[in-house]
């Protein structure tokens, strides 16, 4: 899991900000493959979602440290 957070933290702004899109609309894919019963691993659910949680809260902490 240190790797993620580690890979994440390597990245400027604007590419979390572009990860965090994409993460977006795979977990509105991954949701919508769940309700029509077509989804092949439930798992990376949540792993995106946790995916995205790294993503907000590494930009917190960007966020507190530019002020």
């Amino acid at each position: 899991m240190a790797n993620k957070s580690e890979d994440f933290r390597a990245k400027s702004d604007d590419q979390l900000s572009a990860d965090l899109g994409n993460l977006k609309r795979e977990a509105f894919n991954l949701r919508f493959q769940a309700a029509t019963n077509q989804l092949e691993r439930p798992a990376r659910i949540k792993e995106v979602r946790r995916d995205i949680a790294r993503i907000k809260t590494l930009q917190g902490e960007r966020a507190r440290a530019a002020k």
